[in-house]
């Protein structure tokens, strides 16, 4: 469980010039405490980054005081056709093992998609494929490491906030992420003001308990949407477009809670800097 607000990027940043492995001394010269590793593109994650680099990372984090959470692979959809949930619990397992080398305590992932089944369906099946995927992790002897499927920006993709919670409900090592503007753009500028963090928190709450409401894992950026959901990622300072961050700040307080917030702003790692200065600002004048 995080000791206190944690911020940092979505990936390497580009002016990062850099080797991943010493990404944690480049975050902590900015103040940042948060790393999601990017293992988006990679069809087995353990198999395309080597185990002593991950071990190096994550003595790096360590010293650092860096908390280290992998982004699972895009290929993984727990509702497609039989082969392809297959695969895609191979790619949640090679995460996890990924993660246990780096020590990393999440493992990101997007559950999958609708196509041609029911809601109900769809999310059967990706509770399913989830629980074999947990199932295997165990058996290789992996602790410390849970998934976090993630609330989605599209509505095609299987991710609201009530699946996610049916998920975390019904498979064990399971937490949710939320993603807040994937809420924003799925529900459709949902997002406008402190009572509508306050509702998405008191929810997570009421379905998980105190624990996990007071410790969630969170993405958070601007975003355009449309008719179908998310469209692209904004900065913060583009008007225009949402979720505000600053209620969101106003939430933490309020509620004292310790969120590790992900940025994924285009500019990464300054918006991370943007958003623990904003929440500073709010709990020195709460």
């Amino acid at each position: 469980m995080a000791d206190r607000p944690r911020f940092g990027p979505a990936g390497r940043p580009p002016w990062f010039k850099c080797d991943m492995t010493e990404v944690p001394f480049l975050l902590r010269d900015e103040g940042l405490d948060a790393f999601e590793f990017q293992a988006v593109r990679m069809g087995m994650p353990h198999q395309r980054f080597s185990k002593e680099k991950a071990e190096t990372l994550g003595r790096n984090a360590r010293e650092c005081d860096v908390f280290l959470s992998i982004h699972g692979p895009y290929f993984i959809n727990l509702s497609g056709a039989p082969e392809t949930v297959e695969k895609s619990v191979e790619r949640l397992v090679s995460s996890a093992i990924l993660a246990s080398w780096m020590g990393a305590k999440v493992v990101v992932f997007h559950p999958g998609y609708y196509g041609k089944l029911g809601r109900e369906e769809a999310l059967r099946s990706c509770i399913q494929a989830l629980s074999r995927a947990v199932e295997r992790v165990k058996s290789l002897g992996i602790k410390g490491v849970e998934y976090g499927p993630e609330t989605t920006g599209k509505l095609s993709q299987v991710g609201s906030l009530d699946e996610i919670l049916c998920m975390c409900e019904e498979v064990d090592m399971v937490r949710p992420v939320v993603d807040w503007a994937h809420i924003h753009a799925r529900e459709g500028g949902s997002i406008r003001g402190l009572e509508d963090y306050l509702r998405i928190i008191e929810t997570v709450e009421s379905r998980l308990g105190s624990e996990a409401a007071e410790n969630l894992h969170t993405h958070f950026t601007h975003v355009e949407y449309g008719s179908k959901g998310e469209i692209r990622h904004h900065t913060l300072d583009e008007e225009g477009y949402g979720p505000p961050f600053r209620p969101l700040a106003e939430a933490i307080a309020e509620l004292g809670l310790r969120p590790t917030i992900i940025s994924e702003s285009p500019i990464l790692d300054r918006d991370a800097v943007k958003m623990r200065d904003i929440l500073r600002q709010v709990l020195k004048s709460s």
